[in-house]
C-alpha cells in the first residue's frame, strides 16, 4: 500500500511538472508541436528504458484485446488539452479540474465495471467524496479576492475618504 501511495504521489508531482513545462514548450513551437515532442521523446524514453530493463520481453504483450494497443492515441488527447487547459485557465486552476475529472469518471469506470475492471459497488460515501472536491474545486477559483479586487476595493476606499474630507 505504501509504495502504491508513493508512486501516486510522484506521478501527481510529475504531471504537474510536466504540464508547466509542456505550456512553455506550447508557448514557442504551438500545440501540435509540442504534443509530437512530447510524445515523441516519451516513446523514445520508454523504449529505451524498457529494452533495458526487460529485454525482449518488452515485445510480449499476449491476450491484450485489440482496442488496448490503440492507448497510446489517447495520450494525444490528453496532451493537447492539458496544454490548453493550462494555457487559458492557468496551472492550478486547469489541474484541479483534471484531477476532479479524472476522479470522477474512474469512479464511474470502477462502478459500471467498464473496460475489463472489477465492478465496485457505487456508493453514497464516493459521491459525497467527488461532491466535496468539486466545491472545493469552486471555492478554490471563485471563493477568493482576486488582486484586481483588491485594488478596485482600495481605489474606493481612498475615493470614499477623499470625498468625506470634502463633506
Amino acid at each position: 500500500m505504501l509504495l502504491g501511495l508513493f508512486f501516486a504521489v510522484i506521478a501527481g508531482l510529475l504531471v504537474g511538472l510536466q504540464n508547466i513545462f509542456n505550456t512553455r514548450v506550447n508557448d514557442h513551437a504551438g500545440t501540435w508541436s509540442t504534443t509530437a515532442l512530447v510524445l515523441g521523446l516519451g516513446f523514445l524514453a520508454s523504449m529505451t528504458l524498457g529494452l533495458v530493463f526487460e529485454g525482449t520481453e518488452l515485445f510480449a504483450l499476449h491476450n491484450m484485446k485489440t482496442w488496448f494497443w490503440f492507448s497510446g492515441l489517447i495520450g494525444v488527447g490528453v496532451v493537447v488539452c492539458l496544454v490548453q487547459g493550462t494555457r487559458l485557465l492557468g496551472p492550478t486552476f486547469a489541474i484541479s479540474i483534471v484531477l476532479t475529472s479524472q476522479l470522477g469518471s474512474a469512479l464511474l469506470r470502477d462502478s459500471m465495471g467498464w473496460f475489463g475492471l472489477e465492478k465496485i459497488p457505487f456508493t453514497t460515501q464516493q459521491l459525497v467524496g467527488v461532491l466535496v472536491i468539486i466545491g472545493g474545486v469552486i471555492v478554490f477559483k471563485f471563493g477568493g479576492v482576486s488582486k484586481e479586487k483588491l485594488e478596485v476595493r482600495k481605489v474606493q476606499s481612498q475615493l470614499k475618504h477623499q470625498v468625506a474630507g470634502r463633506s
